[in-house]
Formats: C-alpha cells, sequence, structure tokens
C-alpha cells in the first residue's frame, strides 16, 4: 500500500508560522498558500538565508528581523480613489443612506498605508458628513499604521490620483487637499481628525464596535477559506442592520455562508447591505 508522502517545504512552512504564532502572537496560519510561499522565499533571497529552516531560526531570535519579515509578508499595496467606479457608487448609493444617520461609524479593515482612509474622508467632507463620521482603520502591521497615521505619500503619485478622485466624482481641485514639500504630499489634519489608527488583527481578534459600514478591500484575497469565513463572521456580527460592506474587485460573498444575509447594491462594485 502507497502511503501518502506530505511535502517537506509544506511542513517547513507550517512549522514556521506555528512558531512565529506561538512566539509573537502573529496568525498567519490560514493565509492563502502560494502566495505566502511566494513571499516566504522573496524574504529568504532578500535576507542570504539558505531555506526556511535558516529563517525560522533567524526569526525566532531576532525581532528586528521579524519586523522586515511581517512588512514583506503583509500586502500593501494600495492608492487613492483605488477602483474609482466604487467609489462614485459608494457616493451616489451609499452616502444618501448616510444622511439618514445622526452618527456614522465607519471600520476600515486592513487599511495598509492609509490611502484609501483619506480617500473617504475626503469624499465624506465634500459630502458634508465627515463632522458626523468616526472611522477606525486598523491594521495588524505597526509600521504601515504609522505611514497611514503621517498622512504623507509620494508626490510623484498625485497626478495619478488626481485623475483617479475625478474619475471617483470629486468635486474640488485634489491639489486643495494636500501641500507639497520637497517629494512629498502632506495631507491636510483635518482629513485626520475624525480617525482613530489602531492595530487589529483580523485572524485573532474580536469586533471592537457596531459599524454603519465596514470596508475592507484587497484583503480577504490573502486567506484560506478558513479564515475568510471567520472575518465574515466578524463583519457579520460588527455591521448594525443594513450597515454596508465594501470588498475589493476580486472578493466577493458569492459562494460563501452569509451570501444569504446581504444584498447587493451596486452591481460589479462589491458593495453589499446586510439585511436585517
Amino acid at each position: 500500500m502507497m502511503l501518502f508522502k506530505p511535502n517537506l517545504e509544506d511542513i517547513e512552512i507550517k512549522l514556521l508560522l506555528e512558531g512565529i504564532y506561538q512566539y509573537y502572537g502573529y496568525d498567519f496560519r490560514n493565509y492563502a498558500v502560494s502566495s505566502l510561499k511566494r513571499r516566504i522565499h522573496s524574504f529568504i533571497r532578500l535576507e542570504g538565508l539558505e531555506n526556511i529552516s535558516a529563517l525560522q531560526e533567524k526569526l525566532l531570535h531576532d525581532r528586528t528581523c521579524l519586523e522586515r519579515f511581517l512588512l514583506s509578508l503583509t500586502v500593501n499595496v494600495t492608492s487613492m480613489f483605488r477602483d474609482p467606479s466604487f467609489y462614485l457608487a459608494f457616493r451616489k448609493q451609499v452616502v444618501p443612506l448616510l444622511r439618514t444617520y445622526p452618527f456614522i461609524r465607519i471600520w476600515h479593515a486592513g487599511c495598509s498605508t492609509g490611502e484609501e482612509v483619506y480617500s473617504m474622508a475626503i469624499l465624506l467632507q465634500e459630502e458634508n458628513l465627515y463632522h458626523r463620521c468616526r472611522i477606525y482603520a486598523t491594521d495588524t502591521n505597526e509600521k504601515v499604521l504609522q505611514n497611514a497615521k503621517s498622512g504623507i505619500f509620494p508626490l510623484k503619485m498625485m497626478q495619478e490620483y488626481t485623475q483617479l478622485y475625478l474619475r471617483a466624482g470629486g468635486k474640488q481641485s485634489f491639489s486643495e487637499y494636500y501641500t507639497a514639500a520637497y517629494d512629498h504630499a502632506i495631507f491636510r489634519a483635518s482629513l485626520r481628525e475624525n480617525v482613530i489608527f489602531a492595530q487589529h488583527n483580523l485572524a485573532t481578534d474580536s469586533s471592537f464596535n457596531e459599524f454603519n459600514v465596514i470596508f475592507c478591500r484587497n484583503v480577504l484575497i490573502y486567506f484560506n477559506q478558513v479564515l475568510q469565513k471567520r472575518v465574515h463572521t466578524l463583519f457579520h456580527n460588527s455591521l448594525c442592520s443594513f450597515g454596508i460592506l465594501g470588498l475589493g474587485k476580486q472578493e466577493s460573498l458569492r459562494f460563501t455562508s452569509y451570501e444569504q444575509y446581504y444584498e447587493e447594491i451596486a452591481k460589479g462594485e462589491k458593495l453589499y447591505r446586510r439585511l436585517n
């Protein structure tokens, strides 16, 4: 009888992730395997290490190596007004709903370096709703949160962001929202006044409030089905009745156990409303 022989690399990765979780509390055990492997091997090459076992030894004895590893493992690709049609749909179809609320709580889960948080703050200011909002911008990575808090982004990106802002229904000159200083754009402090930046790990942490809107865009694609189900449960339990859930272009509620609890309110834009 032929016995199943597990792949040695899979065992090494499993041990690596278990060690990180047991020692540091960061849980990557339910991230999508293919993406995880690519990032682990890329990091091994950058560090000049020989194999996964060597990486495990270094990570567990060198905190600074862990911090570099976290930055490489978490995906921090984002931009302002990313997928502008999503923001246009939000402005046209969700904003009228939000106007009926006296106070609006928004959770931007997995906010990365914050570009989409500032995009939403700009949109809400233009719709005269920002003074009634509290935005909770969370990410598991402390380093990227520090970048988000600063509100400083590369000046070279502003031309592209201006185009995205206009396609998203922007109502003013985008340059009014920032001051150029050398190679950077420093965004208005008023855009941060109603934003709370904090660490939150979708893999291990629980809900911390009830929200009218939850954004989690282009994060779930890096999780396996077990972790995706956990996060959908977390979001469903955190949304008020008729609350809005916004996902990324490549993400969907279809074929999840929560599909029946939402209705799509902007076809193709991954904007959903929780049913009562």
